[in-house]
């Protein structure tokens, strides 16, 4: 049920005994007598819920859904083998909507309306955004490299921006133009040539038009879901296939990333919204409750979760958000995420907190405590890392600069964010004259004997055979 202002009779806080001091509930009572509830609750690490939270939590993570995998399959080999005409059925299919050739792609006269029609001042926080963006990305520049070794060798690696690559922005409930500059921006930054960008954009969807002009987007096509994966993943008569595919999506844009990937690469497979805070006595509780809902907000499966070593610190914290709870928009996802992702962790000092942060590799990662910069240099994985209170993770998701797609579900153990080094490919050159061959071909050609690879010996015996 969607909960909003118009709906509710009452709020109401209830405890149970033995539970009172870890545990709080929620409850809201709907106009028709239904009660729904939410708990927030404090596990002390040594106790056992505490590691049924944790499992619940990493579960969410993963698993493959067999029947959404088949679905999209499908699609994937409907749409490679009748191209434009598969798409547009199925944009009729699952979208509701009519496209036609004709209006599939997005026309210059239509962005330039809707650039008309956004407020100066909207446009002009996307255009500092972008700039934003881009200056920080431009120091992440990687540039060509050789040297020549003690033999005359020229070895060196050669950096290129790719060719094409395709941007999926989510359509659905909610517009993201922020979700376009950040995908956008390290894409135009890297010098990709062309950037295409699908979604089912509605049809008051200028904000999303305006945002791919500020972006620098070439091309935007009115399709979304599985079927736009696949149109760029192999190209049709009206989209071009590309090198790549970035943007985040719903479960079957992120299966079909995943079942295209080596047509073409992906950024990554991106997972439910989550925020980890490691807060001391020191934090505002008012801070640390208004944080975890604002991740918590995203997504029912999105994973708000606070660590502490006060028990003092916890309960304030606790109460806080009951309170900050009574005024939060998107209650419905709001109270679900929190009650079966939402928790509040007590461990016996900031050592073991850090420990745990560093297991659960969180998406965001707020450092509330005394000497943060000291206890940030501990943190080894970890999507983004917000530095004390004025940090806030709304700062990197819009303006800050940095980019705001980030590695999910434990995945900072290995993934980086979004950067301009996700649209540059590096290239191996060797260049050797004959006297650093012949210095080098006795040993090469012991090694591919080793492994039994005679032709490759014999490639390197064929240019001295005439000095034999």
């Amino acid at each position: 049920m969607n909960i909003s202002k118009r709906n509710y009779r009452a709020w109401g806080r209830r405890s149970s005994g033995l539970e009172r001091r870890q545990q709080s509930t929620w409850f809201f009572v709907s106009a028709t007598g239904e009660s729904l509830s939410v708990k927030v609750r404090i596990y002390k690490t040594s106790e056992p819920g505490y590691r049924v939270l944790i499992r619940r939590i990493l579960a969410r993570r993963g698993g493959r859904q067999g029947d959404i995998e088949q679905r999209v399959n499908e699609i994937i080999r409907t749409v490679q083998q009748q191209g434009d005409r598969a798409v547009l059925r199925y944009t009729q299919e699952f979208d509701r909507r009519r496209v036609t050739r004709a209006t599939m792609e997005v026309t210059a006269d239509e962005i330039d309306q809707a650039v008309a029609k956004v407020p100066a001042k909207d446009l002009g926080t996307l255009r500092l955004a972008a700039k934003r963006i881009a200056a920080f990305h431009r120091r992440q520049l990687q540039k060509s490299w050789h040297y020549r070794d003690s033999l005359g060798m020229v070895l060196g690696q050669r950096i290129t921006p790719l060719e094409r690559v395709g941007v999926y922005v989510p359509g659905g409930k909610a517009s993201y133009p922020s979700t376009v500059l950040m995908n956008v921006m390290p894409a135009k930054v890297a010098g990709v040539k062309q950037i295409i960008m699908t979604s089912p954009i509605a049809e008051d969807a200028d904000i999303i038009l305006v945002a791919a002009k500020v972006a620098g987007v070439d091309r935007i096509f009115r399709v979304g879901g599985a079927q736009a994966i696949a149109a760029l993943a192999f190209g049709t008569a009206s989209i071009p296939k590309v090198d790549k595919i970035v943007g985040p999506g719903n479960i079957f844009v992120a299966t079909a990333k995943r079942l295209v990937f080596g047509e073409v690469n992906i950024d990554s497979i991106a997972g439910p919204s989550e925020i980890l805070l490691l807060a001391d006595d020191s934090a505002d509780p008012a801070h640390v409750a208004a944080d975890m809902l604002s991740q918590a907000e995203h997504d029912e499966l999105a994973a708000a979760l606070c660590i502490t070593p006060s028990m003092s610190a916890a309960t304030k914290i606790q109460r806080t958000l009951e309170e900050q709870l009574r005024r939060a928009p998107r209650h419905s996802i709001t109270m679900k995420s929190l009650e079966n992702y939402g928790a509040i962790i007590v461990t016996a000092d900031l050592t073991e907190a850090v420990r745990i942060a560093n297991q659960i590799a969180p998406e965001h990662l707020e450092l509330l405590v005394r000497q943060p910069e000291k206890w940030a240099l501990e943190i080894r994985n970890a999507g983004a890392i917000f530095i004390g209170p004025y940090s806030a993770p709304p700062l990197g998701d819009y303006l800050a600069g940095p980019n705001h797609v980030l590695p999910t579900g434990g995945s900072a153990r290995f993934f980086s964010p979004l950067g301009t080094y996700d649209f540059l490919k590096r290239t191996t050159v060797i260049h050797a004259e004959k006297r650093a061959l012949r210095a080098l071909a006795p040993k090469i050609i012991q090694l591919a004997r080793l492994e039994g690879l005679d032709n490759h010996a014999r490639a390197v015996e064929a240019r001295f055979v005439k000095e034999g």
